[in-house]
């Protein structure tokens, strides 16, 4: 048995026979349709909120300088929220002895390494991985910085609860 097909969109089912079309075209090969003239007509316009400016800030804040990325909500406000960028020189040339007696179970407080902050600081994940870093950030869960890694630093993120234990000199 042949189904004819249903197209929903258009509510109603296709006739396969084939129909006449009449396709009436005036004199000139217009199309019959009077458009507006392109660019002849107006687009409404609202009036300026607050004397053509943009309109105000919630509680009068200052909106973000265009080309600065955005802050993090919960980082520190140190130098105004300026970038400081890497340390302009290598970090120490030893690597310090991991003191396990410091090591927790759980996951170390944010709260804890903020004195490390723009400070060399030796980092051990829980991955048995070590290395220095330069935090220029520390949030509630995670921590951002650079990273020394072949001999250059290199911008560096993760959560807190990665890091075993840190030592910052």
């Amino acid at each position: 048995m042949y189904f004819q097909p249903y197209y929903p969109y258009y509510g109603q089912q296709v006739n396969s026979q084939p129909q006449s079309r009449l396709i009436i075209s005036p004199i000139g090969g217009g199309t019959g349709i009077n458009l507006p003239p392109i660019g002849g007509g107006t687009v409404p316009s609202l009036p300026p909120i607050g004397g053509g400016g943009l309109p105000p800030f919630p509680g009068g804040q200052v909106p973000p300088i265009v080309g600065e990325p955005p802050a993090f909500p919960d980082g520190p406000h140190i130098g105004g929220g300026a970038d400081h960028g890497p340390p302009t020189t290598p970090p120490p040339s030893y690597t310090p002895q991991s003191n396990q007696s410091l090591v927790s179970t759980f996951a170390i407080d944010s709260g804890s390494m903020r004195p490390c902050l723009f400070r060399f600081t030796y980092v051990w994940l829980e991955n048995g991985r070590g290395f220095w870093f330069y935090p220029t950030f520390v949030g509630r869960q995670s921590i951002a910085g650079y990273r020394w890694r072949m001999n250059r630093w290199t911008y560096y993120g993760t959560d807190t609860n990665r890091i075993r234990s840190f030592q910052c000199t």
